[in-house]
């Protein structure tokens, strides 16, 4: 008993010893990376906001707040892939032909985009402090160990180390007693530390006043965009049939009257129709196919969300790797939205990224379908008006989906996309 026991907690202590590293390596660059960043931030959406009254700042503004929107939902993204918190981003849809003006003021109105700026200063202080902490708790030990080996007498007497004052080999030792105290304390509780910065940016960025009242509200305004995509959509394919399949019907049922008419006086024309009518009923049911695939895949509907996106994978020019785990389906109408969503973030990255390969991963945990979709193209990529990245905002949005994207300039992008739902 006591053999398995320990060999049992070899392998524990050392994940629990990498653990902690990684929380300290990540710690230390997301402090090195994000303080230069809030603080730039910051300061542009200030000024922006002040140069409002005088004109630029009407420009300016959506465009410095959409940048912030993006840097706040990089951090979602960490904060669900590093330490599974989830800040849902809850932003009000502005309208993309809104005006810069009606743009600049609808951002403004939003809670969101005030709980952002606050976040950006809180980033710069307490959030700094609590991310470089668990690379502090391994650094800081450091210290001690070099007092100890000699380096207490080139310092300065008495040097406080912590709450030991160093005077001589002995109080030297002592300080290497306290730096191996905290590098025990740093092994157990790196990782916890690098937690609750995550959930210190979770108090600031998540609702909390109202917070049932501006669900409401988006969810009211996400669903009147999803009815007016649903009636854009319902002209699309009325127009799709009326210029497309309809017409090839109409002008094969002329040629089969043309047919009955020389069938007798010249069978040689006659044949010529049949197979022009032959090779327009055949166009006619491939746009046919074409325009049921565009409202639901075959596959979709026949095998799940899993080959489904498989299927598409197959499809795009970029070498493109699935993983999927489901362990059962999600309503019609969820799967449907998380395909079209996948569909269009796999376009903009054939069609923009200049990728040379993609990684989709798609699970369901605590309640939520989520789906990461990850290239290695040039990023730049943000969520605007009237992009496609907004629209999948929006089709997430109705079903309370939220959706992230982190895409620094050179890349990669990563955008991760979560709808609550139950799987059966």
């Amino acid at each position: 008993m006591t053999t398995e026991k320990n060999n049992g907690g070899a392998p524990t202590a050392r994940r629990d010893t990498r653990a902690a590293a990684l929380a300290a390596v990540r710690g230390l660059g997301l402090a090195l990376v994000s303080l230069p960043v809030a603080v730039f931030c910051l300061t542009l959406s200030l000024v922006s906001i002040a140069l409002i009254p005088v004109g630029v700042g009407i420009v300016t503004t959506p465009w410095i707040l959409t940048g912030v929107r993006a840097f706040a939902n990089w951090r979602r993204v960490l904060a669900a892939e590093w330490a599974g918190v989830r800040i849902p981003a809850r932003y009000r849809p502005v309208p993309p032909d809104a005006n810069p003006w009606a743009r600049t003021f609808t951002m403004l109105r939003d809670p969101a985009t005030w709980r952002d700026l606050g976040w950006l200063w809180v980033d710069t202080t307490a959030g700094f402090f609590t991310a470089l902490l668990p690379a502090m708790m391994f650094l800081y030990p450091l210290e001690g160990f070099a007092i100890a080996a000699g380096v207490w007498r080139v310092l300065p007497d008495p040097y406080w180390y912590g709450f030991v004052p160093v005077t001589g080999q002995a109080s030297a030792l002592g300080a290497a007693g306290l730096g191996a105290a905290v590098l025990i304390l740093a092994h157990r509780f790196a990782p916890a530390v690098l937690t609750g910065h995550f959930r210190l940016t979770r108090a600031v960025l998540g609702s909390h006043q109202g917070e049932l009242a501006e669900r409401v509200k988006v969810l009211t305004e996400t669903r009147q965009v999803a009815v007016d995509s649903s009636a854009a959509e319902l002209r699309r394919i009325e127009r799709d049939l009326h210029d497309g399949a309809q017409a090839r019907l109409v002008a094969m049922g002329m040629d089969l009257g043309t047919v009955e008419m020389l069938l007798d006086k010249d069978p040689q024309q006659a044949k010529a129709l049949l197979a022009q009518a032959r090779r327009s009923s055949a166009e006619a049911l491939a746009e046919l196919r074409d325009l049921v695939r565009g409202i639901h895949p075959p596959v979709l509907a026949e095998r799940g969300l899993g080959d489904a996106i498989r299927a598409l994978a197959l499809r795009l020019p970029i070498a493109t790797e699935v993983t999927v785990d489901l362990d059962g389906r999600a309503q019609a109408p969820v799967e449907s939205a998380a395909y079209f969503a996948v569909s269009e973030v796999l376009t903009n990255a054939v069609k923009h990224a200049d990728a040379e390969r993609i990684w989709i991963d798609v699970h369901h945990t605590d309640g939520r379908l989520r789906i990461g979709v990850t290239d290695d193209g040039r990023g730049g990529a943000v969520i605007e008006a009237g992009s496609g990245l907004a629209g999948v905002e929006r089709r997430l949005g109705t079903f309370d989906g939220v959706l992230a994207v982190s895409s620094p300039a050179g890349g990669p992008t990563m955008v991760t996309m979560e709808i609550p739902c139950a799987l059966s």
